[in-house]
């Protein structure tokens, strides 16, 4: 399939985009007018983009069916601050409850059954049952069209963090089992961070890995292999060396898996990849 932005109605589009670009973490953010009245909706048009200044956007776009804006974009306007509150499992059936179109001046807080606590440096309270919190001064609202469906990002200066102890690790850093974090995907689908989910791929920031130029083409055509497989092993920094490769040879496990051709060999590499043992897997490859 093949689209064209500007051949599909922007409803159809809409739904597209928001299943391709998924998961996308939610920003749930309060907000409050001049006349005091706060308002609590949620956003998935939402990431971190500056460590020096802190700088999280989020964008409330245009409503697609009739062009109006809502109620967050307004108070932003106003009052430029907002408190960005994360969205745990345990929350979500509220935060979806609070994203109902009530009128200006309701407030959502007490619609979701969410207890708001004070902020110490912005007007807007944040959410107690959030696991994590932030309190924001907004820098710019930069509008990107005028049109039903057109986005505006609120740039926002983190000023103070609220973190429940609850999901610190013993090293008093966020665990990401213990946020149990959830994001949202396209039409009423979410997604849950959690048991299997969660892994780690190490990263090459330090190291500068051997690339595939590195991978011999038998081993690039497995069947066995994957490309997540390949890219661990194009990953290492240095490659085996021949007094390495030799000492694999003489390992009884190789010889007795090398009998049975390189299918088994394919098979052996890839337990090691599983167990993190990158080395012992382009051995074995590499003998």
């Amino acid at each position: 399939m093949i689209i064209q932005p500007s051949d599909l109605p922007v409803s159809k589009l809409q739904a597209y985009l928001q299943s391709a670009v998924a998961p996308r973490p939610i920003a749930f953010v309060s907000s409050i007018d001049l006349q005091g009245n706060v308002n609590l909706s949620p956003f998935s048009f939402f990431n971190l983009f500056s460590m020096n200044p802190p700088i999280l956007i989020f964008s409330p776009s245009r409503r697609v069916r009739d062009n109006t804006t809502k109620h967050t974009l307004q108070n932003v306007l106003e009052v430029p601050e907002v408190t960005i509150n994360i969205v745990s499992y345990a929350m979500v059936e509220q935060t979806s409850l609070a994203s109902c179109e009530y009128p200006k001046g309701v407030n959502e807080f007490s619609m979701a059954g969410f207890t708001a606590k004070y902020s110490q440096k912005i007007k807007p309270p944040y959410v107690a049952e959030s696991p994590v919190s932030f309190e924001c001064k907004v820098n710019q609202v930069l509008p990107l069209g005028e049109k039903g469906g057109a986005g505006n990002l609120v740039i926002c200066e983190v000023l103070l963090m609220h973190i429940q102890d609850s999901v610190l690790d013993e090293n008093r850093m966020i665990d990401p089992y213990k946020l149990d974090v959830v994001a949202r995907m396209g039409q009423n689908y979410y997604n849950r961070a959690q048991g299997e989910s969660i892994f780690t791929v190490p990263k090459p920031n330090e190291k500068i890995g051997v690339g595939f130029i590195a991978i011999p083409e038998a081993v690039k055509n497995s069947t066995v292999l994957t490309g997540n497989d390949l890219g661990r092993l194009g990953n290492i920094e240095t490659l085996p060396t021949e007094v390495e490769l030799k000492d694999m040879r003489n390992n009884a496990e190789w010889q007795q898996t090398s009998a049975k051709g390189m299918e088994a060999l394919h098979h052996l590499a890839k337990r090691y990849l599983f167990e993190g043992k990158i080395s012992e897997a382009w051995k074995v490859l590499l003998a």
